[in-house]
């Protein structure tokens, strides 16, 4: 055999020995016994802070510490174009959204309350009177999932896991901490603020509070918050933010300014009864402090991650709501409140490292809406803005309804920008519902303020747009009402103060932050969306997005 033949084959055969190396590698790799994929985290936190507008981050990022919110970003993954695809932006549908991966036209959380076609009234998002209040004397625990249709993130996590990983949720506000923890949660809490100051859970999670908690109330730790509100840091360096002292703010029942210092404990006893009323706590960044104090001892209480199956604790910071609505978006006290929960952030972090490992859990943060300016802060800086004074709309409805039609009973309800009609009426009076409906229609598209006005047939016929489709993604055809309207870009409800509920970007773009175990570092400027947290989560655990999810696992996220 010639060297040049021998030579041929030599270089032939290596050559096939790196093929099926090759082969061999990408088959390990994709082998689905790889103990690699039981390797899940063993905590998975979710945080929603209430009314927290992208922009939040960047405009005091110069404020924040290196280890809360800039170490999420910066070691972890932020999608910095995310936002909600639907038009009705308030707090149950917003954690509902997060939390089951689709929007209101399919889990159903269609506003915070809503008119029922059945019951003929309004109901809260997750009233529930089967059930009775845990922890402490009043109703404020008579509270369910019983309105949310499909699972939740955690909900399936449970099931995957033979029920072995829990579920804790924590807010402030009883929605947020319900909705965000879905069906199968094994306990849920929530702050009941008047003379008690406790954190409390319904009957339908829970027989007798656990002693954990118990003892955490029983501490008094809420007392500490009962202090002066001042600043963090020097009000002077607060460039970021407007005047402390102007009129598009409403101050604390007691204040004659709503100006820094904040007296808390004066403000928490001015009331007819002399005592304490610890509901003030709540529209403070104290509120948020209380809530992390929980978390921090829900995680020891309930022994959180401390096995192989991955458990879930979803805490919503439901004070940054309360003060971005009293105070607005430019105010000092709205940044100061974000400076002091970049300090939560941090304390909450800290804490994860130590009970659970650096590389042991994983942190997903958003929040359930946005918030637009003070109307009165636009208006001074040449912002068209206009008010729409509901109670004067619905005058002009009623008085032009019994106009035609003879009553003003044709309406049978209100809510979220929407009217409900009375079929029963209706047919009794011998009129056509169709009829009724396009009378209806052209008399409210010409009042000041009304962008655009639909049926409940033709909101799903009319050519696709932008916004249309927002309105589509909010409407579930069950529960919601016979004509939809919306304001125009330019209209708004309050005078002072901040505000949500639009779809226009002020209350759809929201952070999105990925963080921990199983996530790479890096940044996407593409848009995202809400509904694509659950199912990349999932993804992350191996597990089944909820049940109606039609969001996208963002695969930059993953590592």
């Amino acid at each position: 055999m010639s060297k040049k033949i021998f030579g041929s084959i030599l270089i032939l055969g290596f050559v096939l020995l790196v093929i099926v190396y090759i082969v061999k590698v990408s088959n390990d790799k994709g082998n689905i016994n790889d103990d690699s994929l039981a390797e899940n985290p063993k905590l998975v936190v979710g945080i929603v802070v209430d009314q927290m507008k992208y922009q939040y981050l960047t405009k005091f990022w110069n404020h924040y510490s290196n280890k809360g919110f800039k170490q999420l970003i910066n070691k972890g993954f932020i999608a910095k174009n995310n936002h909600y695809s639907y038009a009705q932006t308030s707090t149950g549908p917003g954690h509902t959204t997060v939390a089951t991966g689709t929007y209101p036209s399919v889990h159903g959380i269609i506003g915070n309350s809503w008119y029922d076609k059945n019951f003929k009234k309004s109901i809260y998002c997750v009233e529930d009177n089967r059930y009775k209040t845990i922890g402490a004397t009043g109703n404020g625990g008579k509270k369910s999932p019983r309105w949310l249709l499909t699972s939740t993130l955690s909900d399936e996590n449970r099931i995957a896991t033979n029920f072995k990983g829990k579920t804790i949720g924590i807010a402030i506000k009883d929605r947020g901490a319900i909705l965000s923890s879905g069906h199968t949660a094994n306990a849920v809490y929530w702050y009941e603020g008047g003379e008690e100051g406790k954190f409390i859970t319904s009957t339908y999670y829970l027989d007798s509070m656990p002693k954990w908690v118990d003892d955490f109330n029983d501490s008094r730790l809420i007392d500490n918050y009962l202090v002066d509100w001042e600043t963090y840091y020097d009000i002077s360096i607060y460039n970021e933010s407007g005047s402390d002292d102007n009129e598009y703010e409403t101050p604390f029942d007691g204040e004659e300014k709503p100006i820094f210092p904040h007296k808390i404990k004066d403000i928490a006893t001015n009331n007819s009864s002399g005592k304490i009323s610890y509901s003030i706590l709540a529209s403070t960044p104290f509120g948020n402090s209380l809530v992390a104090d929980f978390a921090i001892n829900a995680i020891k209480g309930e022994q959180l991650g401390v096995d192989n199956s991955t458990d879930f604790l979803m805490i919503n910071f439901s004070s940054t709501d309360y003060v971005g609505h009293r105070f607005g978006a430019n105010s000092k006290e709205i940044q100061d409140t974000y400076i002091r929960l970049d300090k939560e952030i941090e304390r909450l972090l800290m804490y994860l490292d130590e009970e659970i490992g650096k590389r042991e859990y994983t942190v997903f943060l958003t929040a359930d809406h946005g918030a637009t300016d003070a109307p009165g802060f636009l208006k001074e800086n040449k912002i068209p803005i206009n008010y729409f004074n509901i109670k004067n709309w619905k005058e002009f409805l009623e008085s032009s309804i019994k106009k035609m039609f003879g009553t003003k009973k044709i309406i049978e309800g209100y809510s979220n920008e929407q009217l409900f009609l009375n079929h029963e009426l209706i047919n009794k009076l011998k009129l056509d519902l169709s009829v009724v409906k396009k009378k209806l229609i052209d008399k409210m598209q010409d009042y000041p303020g009304i962008d655009n006005v639909y049926s409940s047939e033709n909101i799903f016929n009319y050519n696709e747009d932008h916004y249309l489709r927002l309105l589509r993604n909010g409407y579930n055809k069950n529960l919601s009402g016979d004509i939809v309207y919306t304001l125009m870009p330019n209209w708004t409800y309050p005078r002072k103060g901040s505000t949500h509920g639009t779809r226009f970007n002020h209350d759809t773009h929201v952070p999105l932050i990925f963080y921990g175990k199983g996530i790479k570092r890096g940044a996407t400027n593409r848009k995202t969306d809400v509904i694509d947290i659950a199912p990349t989560i999932a993804s992350l655990l191996g597990i089944s997005s909820p049940s109606g999810s039609t969001g996208d696992v963002i695969y930059e996220v993953l590592d």
